[in-house]
């Protein structure tokens, strides 16, 4: 092996400066679907406690104060051999360890109203009341109040590089208790510990997946016209943040190269396109669109 060559400075600051921040991140929480009554589920069950859609799709994550990237661990055996003198260590299962978030309580209290009330309808399944008792916890079928559609994504300032971790079968198992005094007066937290199944790094959509660029792969753009990120992607997101902060109003504009996606996707019906983009797509299902020659049908 060779010895090491000295790197001057000049070749080592594009990597030391270039490190990720802890301060930018978003958590975005998606509760299971409704029944197909459209009665007795997770969220009704919430509408019903005065937490709307609106909180628990955008506020909460809002207001997630810190939160800590998932991680996991192997169980394993160690296995020695006997005649060739080596131990080996052999992994058999993967366990993925709790992630802690904690949350800026409003005024209303409804951050910890969403946690109480979540934690509540896992175990509401007695129809006594409460405060009565001969009321006793029976716990609700695992699918009516595990998660499959909650994510952390971690992003740096520029809003381009991001880390995007999905969650399978996610619930909250601990709300910590929370501290209040009457000294040193400060903003309110709230600390919860969320069990899961399994997660998955990187980006689920289904345009990621089309594009073939879904769990982190690095695929390309070449089905597309140009190299558009997609109005329903994270980075279509991010894009939209990065606009907000900037005061672009029309982040995705046709003209630009970047906002050509985004826009077909937000199109009305009976809008045509230039044949060289919808020759790219057709066939293509995109949501609630499907492109057709050079129509896109609703």
């Amino acid at each position: 092996m060779p010895a090491p060559i000295p790197k001057s400075i000049d070749q080592l600051m594009p990597t030391v400066q270039n490190v990720a921040q802890t301060s930018h991140y978003l958590v975005q929480f998606g509760l299971p679907p409704s029944s197909s009554s459209g009665s007795g589920g997770l969220k009704e069950f919430l509408r019903s406690k005065g937490i709307d859609d609106r909180f628990h799709l955008g506020d909460i994550g809002l207001l997630c104060s810190s939160a800590s990237l998932p991680g996991s661990t192997f169980a394993n055996t160690v296995v020695t051999g006997e005649f060739q003198g080596v131990v080996e260590t052999i992994p058999h299962t993967r366990n993925f360890t709790r992630i802690s978030l904690e949350f800026y309580v409003d005024n209303q209290y409804r951050s910890i109203k969403f946690l109480e009330h979540w934690m509540e309808y896992i175990s509401r399944g007695s129809s006594a009341d409460p405060t009565e008792l001969a009321y006793r916890f029976q716990l609700n079928y695992p699918a009516a109040y595990r998660s499959n559609s909650t994510k952390i994504i971690k992003f740096e300032k520029n809003y381009r590089q991001y880390l995007e971790y999905n969650f399978v079968g996610l619930f909250p198992i601990a709300l910590n208790s929370t501290r209040v005094t009457y000294q040193n007066s400060d903003v309110l937290k709230a600390t919860c510990s969320f069990a899961f199944e399994r997660y998955v790094c990187g980006e689920l959509s289904s345009i990621s997946k089309a594009r073939n660029t879904d769990q982190n792969k690095t695929g390309s753009f070449s089905r597309f016209a140009g190299n558009d990120p997609g109005y329903n992607t994270t980075q279509g997101m991010l894009d939209r943040m990065s606009a907000m902060t900037s005061g672009d109003t029309n982040p995705y504009d046709p003209q630009n190269g970047l906002g050509s996606f985004g826009n077909i996707l937000n199109f009305k019906e009976g809008t045509q396109f230039s044949s060289g983009l919808t020759q790219s797509l057709s066939g293509m299902k995109f949501g609630s669109g499907t492109i057709i020659g050079d129509s896109l049908r609703i």
